[in-house]
């Protein structure tokens, strides 16, 4: 889409969710873009879902979150956000009104109560790692296609190039914990290089010349969810000690005192805690689908996209993250990446059974992308809507998913998904198997459950 159709499209969207007078905050994730809104009605939100190039729109508790798109999302977060900057300096040059009353109070009163404590806190854990997800792609998919290479002509593997390629497809991951302490000190409000501070004392390799009482200090131990932790509490500490440093001193006791307790606390308590559950999430990921297989592999293939519509989904992003800097793979991303797979079957049959030319026309423009790893305008744009292709794309999820359980297939990244993800596995024709069989079953569940067609509204 043009510049001037996405500038077109952000004013608005701008427009009917109320200006500077209604957003208090505007993001984006890679697909939505998510607003804070300080009043929302029904006809506001089918107001946005009538906007031409709105995929979908949905309330999350305290965001609104509207579907547009890899790209696009981006492009109009940027320029809602350039227009909500704009007016509200135009505002500050005003004069106040004589009565301002307590918006304030009133927004915030508003904002609690949509909001749910849990999914804000997986929101936010999630958002730590949102940057990195585009490092992850590219070394991914270089680690993975190198893979192929390798197995296909293994003599190449001390090549120049190849050990080149190798350490591109590496850099991601070797300084991944620097970079989750960068995120997550941001994230919490700290100062982001002492958040990576953090996170190399953690990672450096000199621990191991370290011991007290015979027991030698561990590098790296609990992986990203001891930086987690320890950026977590020394943004906590940071901000507490700005408060009772002398303004005089807190330029360098602050930040020296932040590093020496927040290391101290993270080394002897955090470190370990963190490690306590990298293991358990480690161990129970891979222990369930070894001992459930494709049992396992079948209920989260099919509970995923509810996982999805609920707002939960976010917590499994840190878990992802901890199994590739534990395994170098995680066995998770595959099976449910089937979901997405169940939503190309489920929207192929309704495309196949439908007599309503607009639907088609949906459907149409929505497999493409679905295909490629964007789920968004099928789910939203087609099988949600019409109720029985969504519980068909669960199915058909589910049955992709026991297949990547059952040959315990492995991704090297994260954040993509559908056909792009099988350059990422380790095992590509079981992943392209399991593709195959998604499809296939979501497209023969959403066949038989059928549907109500919408068979009178025409183009």
């Amino acid at each position: 889409m043009a510049d001037a159709q996405q500038a077109q499209l952000a004013r608005e969207l701008y427009e009917r969710l109320g200006g500077a007078d209604n957003i208090l905050k505007a993001t984006n994730c890679m697909t939505r873009l998510r607003v804070q809104l300080a009043k929302k009605d029904d006809a506001l939100v089918a107001a946005v879902k009538d906007v031409k190039g709105v995929i979908g729109a949905l309330d999350a508790g305290d965001e609104f979150q509207i579907v547009l798109g890899p790209g696009r999302a981006q492009a109009v977060a940027d320029e809602v956000r350039t227009m909500l900057e704009e007016d509200r300096k135009a505002a500050q040059k005003k004069p106040a009104p004589a009565a301002v009353g307590d918006g304030k109070e009133l927004q915030a009163a508003i904002r609690a109560k949509n909001a749910t404590p849990i999914k804000l806190f997986f929101r936010r854990i999630a958002s730590i790692f949102l940057p990195l997800i585009p490092g992850f792609i590219a070394c991914g998919l270089i680690t993975g296609v190198l893979g192929v290479w390798l197995k296909v002509a293994p003599d190449m593997a001390n090549a120049p190039l190849v050990k080149l390629l190798s350490v591109f497809g590496n850099a991601v991951f070797w300084g991944m914990n620097l970079f989750v302490g960068w995120s997550a000190a941001q994230v919490f409000g700290g100062t982001p290089i002492l958040g990576g501070v953090l996170a190399a004392i953690i990672s450096h390799p000199a621990l191991t010349g370290v011991a007290f009482s015979d027991a030698a200090l561990v590098p790296g131990r609990g992986g990203v969810i001891s930086v987690v932790l320890a950026a977590g509490f020394g943004a906590w500490l940071e901000k507490r000690l700005h408060r009772v440093v002398p303004e005089l001193f807190d330029l360098f006791l602050t930040p020296l005192l932040t590093v020496l307790i927040a290391g101290v606390a993270t080394i002897f308590i955090l470190q370990p805690v963190g490690g306590v559950l990298s293991d358990f999430f480690g161990r129970s990921a891979t222990a369930a689908i070894e001992s459930g297989g494709a049992a396992t592999g079948f209920a989260l293939g099919g509970l995923w996209l509810p996982m999805v519509m609920l707002g939960v989904h976010q917590a499994i992003t840190p878990i992802h993250v901890d199994l590739i800097a534990r395994y170098g793979v995680t066995i998770l991303l595959p099976i449910l990446a089937m979901a997405g797979a169940g939503q190309v079957g489920a929207s192929l049959a309704v495309y196949v059974r439908t007599k309503n030319r607009r639907l088609k026309k949906i459907v149409a423009s929505a497999l493409p992308v679905g295909i490629m790893g964007v789920g968004e305008p099928l789910i939203y744009g087609v099988t949600l809507p019409l109720g029985k292709p969504f519980v068909g794309a669960c199915i058909g999820g589910a049955a992709g998913g026991a297949v990547q359980a059952h040959f315990a297939v492995g991704a090297a990244t994260l954040g993509i998904s559908g056909l792009p993800l099988a350059g990422a596995t380790d095992n590509i024709p079981a992943y392209l198997t399991g593709v195959v069989v998604a499809y296939v079953v979501g497209f023969v569940a959403t066949w038989l459950l059928g549907f109500d067609d919408p068979a009178e509204e025409t183009e």
